[in-house]
């Protein structure tokens, strides 16, 4: 049983992508992570021996923290972590035991890199509509909570990328556009190794809804009649994004937990 200040992998899986999901930090030391590069969703690994600078980053937040096996080292970081006002707690096990129970673990070699305050930057066309909601809702979930997005004329993604070391996606620049019949949120998944059941159903949705097959599950006209909703109701893109996040949430949230409910 886990003590007041551990969670167990079983506890951990079922709030990685809500909302109020803690903020989860990898402290392996960087021989092991260089081993295995793969992280626990929404985690970035964080060096140890400079804990005295981002320590208090984590104040009034709740952390989890992890190291290989859950023992001293991701412990002491804990503690450390509270001293400096957060509410942190260990994984049990570790990323070793998170990788046994079959959890999903991010492939970490496709990610961007990060700007100064740590977040990875994305830069997209003006005026989304489906996977332009669809990627950010991915990305702030099971990548990068802190992740900003920069909208932009689409003949100005590729400048602004360069300027701002953003990463374009669904532009037609890079890696992370669409694949043959497959959307780029289909290729995150993908590429991030986040196949899971939940997010599979999820992106069968949006990429009807994306591509007008609409037959592909009974869920896609609703997603693009509440896409075209949104899209005519925000002239502001961030402002748009913030207020569509929601619809996916609840989605994600049907996806895993809920396609055997009925109501009537």
């Amino acid at each position: 049983m886990a003590s007041f200040c551990e969670i167990t992998t079983q506890q951990l899986s079922r709030i990685i992508g809500v909302p109020d999901a803690p903020d989860v930090v990898d402290v392996r030391n960087a021989q092991a992570e260089r081993a295995d590069p793969r992280l626990l969703p929404t985690a970035r690994w964080l060096d140890v021996a400079d804990i005295g600078n981002w320590g208090p980053t984590f104040r009034g937040a709740r952390v989890v923290v992890y190291c290989g096996d859950g023992g001293s080292l991701s412990r002491g970081v804990a503690a450390w972590l509270r001293d400096d006002g957060a509410n942190a707690e260990t994984l049990m096990g570790g990323f070793a035991g998170w990788a046994e129970a079959k959890h999903p673990l991010v492939n970490s070699r496709p990610l961007p890199g990060r700007d100064a305050q740590g977040r990875t930057v994305w830069v997209t066309r003006a005026r989304p509509k489906i996977v332009r909601v669809a990627c950010p809702w991915l990305i702030r979930r099971f990548i990068d909570p802190r992740a900003r997005f920069l909208f932009v004329a689409p003949t100005e993604v590729e400048a602004v990328a360069k300027q701002f070391n953003a990463t374009p996606f669904d532009a037609g620049h890079g890696i992370w556009n669409d694949r043959d019949e497959y959307c780029t949120f289909d290729v995150m998944l993908r590429e991030f190794g986040l196949e899971t059941e939940p997010l599979l159903r999820l992106a069968e949705i949006v990429r009807g809804a994306d591509t007008d097959r609409l037959d592909l599950a009974p869920q896609c006209a609703g997603l693009l009649a509440a896409s075209l909703g949104f899209s005519r109701m925000y002239r502001d893109d961030i402002a748009q994004i913030d207020a569509a996040i929601g619809v996916y949430d609840a989605f994600y949230r049907w996806c895993r937990d809920g396609t055997d409910e009925t109501h009537s």
